[in-house]
């Protein structure tokens, strides 16, 4: 029988820079100590205030919601707003189990289906769900801030 199982946190040579690059499922850790991403990471993640009548809000709001978060480990937006949005829902009720890592290449591209029916076409995309249906997503940038986008998100819902 075929091992069918996806290879976690896969390294690859991007075809277009041949710079190393994340595909596929990572974990949270495989992303933010990735090279490319480690020293934005470690400035932002600690400078980052998520602003405090948000997060309160979102206290209720997230639990029990899970994220697929799309980025590229090559992408600037990416470098920038992830650490902000982790350290959003790590001061949150959001689950850490609850957050899937996907990164795509430079043509926004995964394997193995994973971003089948997702229609990525710029990153970072976080996209919030509840039971599995899809609640609204934030794609590159926050409009307001990534706490605030996330509130006006699920106070639709």
């Amino acid at each position: 029988m075929e091992n069918t199982a996806q290879h976690i946190n896969k390294q690859t040579e991007d075809p277009l820079t041949g710079e190393i690059i994340l595909l596929n499922t990572c974990t949270r850790e495989a992303v933010i100590t990735f090279p490319s991403m480690q020293e934005k990471y470690n400035n932002e993640y600690p400078a980052y205030i998520p602003e405090p009548a948000a997060l309160s809000e979102l206290q209720p709001l997230l639990k029990d919601k899970t994220v697929t978060i799309v980025l590229g480990t090559w992408c600037g937006d990416s470098r920038e707003q992830l650490p902000h949005f982790l350290k959003t829902v790590d001061d949150s009720s959001l689950d850490k189990n609850n957050i899937t890592f996907i990164c795509v290449d430079r043509t926004k591209k995964a394997e193995n289906g994973l971003l089948e029916n997702l229609n990525i076409d710029r990153v970072p995309t976080f996209i919030i769900y509840d039971n599995e249906k899809e609640l609204g997503r934030i794609i590159e940038k926050p409009i307001v801030s990534i706490e605030e986008d996330i509130v006006l998100i699920l106070s639709k819902n």
